[in-house]
């Protein structure tokens, strides 16, 4: 399943705001998965944190493997080093099983979620431990496909912006705006600008100020050419 959305979204988004919409046009239809199982959600974004993606689907195939569905009730069952040998930290099983605690004593209430706005439900989550904003606001958006939803604490969020404006950094208050424009679309528009943060569009480029490493490297290469270029001359 991926995150629903039609051609009268794209044509709002478009109409506020034409350079986004050009991207749009340029780039089609974007497909994100999405995993409506709130819980499984959850737990999946634990496992994923500080990790590869690709370190990621191992572990989480490892115990759809051994678990079948991913339940509170299963997770409490088992021992912290049974959930450990999927290959995860014991910091991260302290998450896990408090998550599916909170859910099982009824401390959460998943389904009352879908009745609370994007805020609350970012503070209910929240609450829980190894679960930050970002993390709310994620499945705020690849669970629950809340419409709405551009999140701050998002880098890549951040590259896509400068890419698409040529700003060389996002201010709160220049994000604020996008957020605003965006409205009541902003979950789509990130959709888009996390392509164009990964290269979806080639001829576009980060503006953010380079960093003293990546000054020091470009300095050594235009050293090493013009080196090769003296040489060549002596020829």
């Amino acid at each position: 399943m991926y995150f629903q959305y039609d051609q009268e979204v794209i044509d709002a988004l478009s109409a506020k705001d034409p350079i986004l919409g050009a991207a749009i046009a340029k780039i089609g239809p974007v497909k994100r998965k999405v995993t409506p199982d709130l819980f499984e959600s959850l737990i999946k974004s634990i496992v994923g944190q500080q990790i590869s993606t690709k370190a990621q689907e191992t572990i989480w195939a490892r115990m759809l493997d051994t678990l079948g569905t991913i339940a509170p009730e299963k997770l409490l069952s088992l021992k912290d080093d049974e959930i450990q040998s999927f290959g995860l930290s014991y910091r991260k099983v302290t998450y896990i099983k408090g998550a599916a605690e909170a859910i099982v004593t009824g401390k959460l209430n998943l389904s009352e979620l879908d009745h609370l706005p994007d805020e609350a439900v970012i503070q209910k989550l929240s609450e829980l431990k190894g679960i930050g904003k970002w993390t709310a606001e994620m499945l705020l958006t690849f669970s629950m496909q809340r419409p709405d939803i551009l999140s701050w604490d998002d880098l890549a969020i951040h590259r896509g912006l400068r890419m698409l404006y040529h700003h060389r950094r996002v201010t709160k208050k220049l994000f604020n705006k996008y957020k605003r424009r965006y409205s009541p679309y902003a979950s789509v528009a990130s959709l888009y600008l996390w392509a164009i943060a990964g290269g979806a569009i080639p001829e576009m480029k980060d503006y953010a100020p380079l960093t003293e490493a990546e000054k020091a490297r470009r300095k050594k290469t235009r050293r090493a050419a013009q080196k090769q270029n003296k040489s060549r001359d002596k020829l």
